[in-house]
């Protein structure tokens, strides 16, 4: 478990070194690289939740329930 940590952590800062990095060179402003660099992962965890539910539902029983229904 404590690797798993360590490992989550430093995948973060790199994210975030990264993220900080390229939205820095594209605007030349630390203040909208900054915030950027912390509202993004906050966007695109939520973006997983949802990603992983797509996955997880019954696309097949869907289909199949709307063909059967029409």
């Amino acid at each position: 478990m404590r690797q798993e940590i360590t490992k989550t952590l430093t995948y973060l800062s790199i994210h975030l070194t990264i993220g900080f990095t390229v939205a820095y060179l594209m605007t030349g402003s630390w203040q909208i690289a900054g915030g950027i660099a912390i509202i993004e992962p906050c966007v695109n965890a939520v973006a997983f939740f949802f990603h992983e539910r797509a996955w997880r539902f019954d696309w097949a029983g869907w289909k199949r329930d709307r063909l059967t229904s029409a």
